[in-house]
Parts: C-alpha cells; structure tokens; sequence
C-alpha cells in the first residue's frame, strides 16, 4: 500500500487536508478462495504473500494476527475517520468490528468454502477520537455449525478500555 496525507498549509482559512492510497487488485486473492483455507488464506496477508484488501487500505487497518476461530486487526485513529462530531464515525468502528468478527469465522473455513455477513448488532461504548491511539479490535468465534456461525468483536484503545462490541451471524456455503 501506498498512503501520502498532507497536513494544513498554515494560514489558510480553511485548512485543508488530503489523502491518497493505492491498492492491489483483489481478484488475486479471490482466486486463492479455492486452494487455500481461510486460515491460510489470512496468514498469506499477514506475511505479506498476497496483498491485504482494499477496504484495509481505505480506511487505514494497519495488521491481521489470525489463528483458528481469532483475529485481531489494527487500526490507528485517524483524522479522517471522523464525523461531524469530530470523533471517529461509528460506521469506520463497525466496519472494524465487522472485519474482525468476519475473518475470526472465515479462519475456521476450509479451502472452497466462503462466508458473508447476515448481521452485525454494534454496541458503541465509549467515543472515539485521534486521542484514543492504536485500536485493536479482536473477533472470536462464539459458534460455527455446517450453514451459519456466530462471532463476536470487542474493539479497545491502546490503553485496554473496550469502545465498542459487536456480535456477527455468518452464512456458510460452498463457493
């Protein structure tokens, strides 16, 4: 990935602020879908072997640590994550939440098997901001059966304070 941001010129009114990424196509590891397990398929990321999805890449998510039904995935709170309010937008908190819980279920998936979200129920706890630093979102595997698993997602700041909490049902199916 490749991030630039610019911070305000001083001076100016108002300031303005950009931000540019890139990312690798995500068909390459669509193709591994059916040769690798979610699990190695999640491990391949972290190693940098294939390239981590856009979505990471959009919103900032800086690692995956994966093992058998437990992700954790990183993120920096970050300027332009934020909302009217001027802190972190609860959508950025769930997508966060959302991935973590996803990928927890998708690390205990066999190669040729997929998975998408039915529902994700988000609890904010606490409000978010550049302030709260490192967030670390962990997601577990509560429940997986042949069809549908349960997972849950607790995002803390670099402190250890839990923010936010989110339980996810994943349909299973045969890709």
């Amino acid at each position: 990935m490749t991030q630039t941001q610019t911070e305000p010129t001083a001076g100016l009114a108002t300031p303005e602020r950009t931000r540019t990424f890139s990312w690798s196509d995500p068909r390459r590891n669509a193709a591994e879908l059916g040769r690798l397990s979610g699990l190695e398929l999640l491990h391949a990321m972290a190693r940098g072997e294939l390239p981590a999805p856009p979505v990471m890449h959009l919103l900032g998510m800086d690692s995956v640590q994966a093992e058998e039904g437990r992700v954790v995935v990183t993120m920096r709170a970050q300027e332009f994550h934020y909302n009217p309010l001027g802190g972190v937008h609860g959508g950025i908190l769930a997508t966060l939440l959302d991935t973590a819980a996803a990928c927890a279920v998708h690390s205990t998936l066999p190669a040729g098997v997929g998975y998408t979200s039915l529902d994700l129920t988000t609890k904010f706890l606490r409000p978010v901001s550049v302030d709260s630093g490192l967030l670390r979102c962990e997601g577990t595997v509560l429940s997986r059966g042949r069809r549908t698993a349960l997972a849950q997602a607790q995002l803390t700041d670099d402190r250890g304070r839990l923010l936010a909490h989110a339980t996810s049902s994943c349909l299973i199916f045969d890709l």
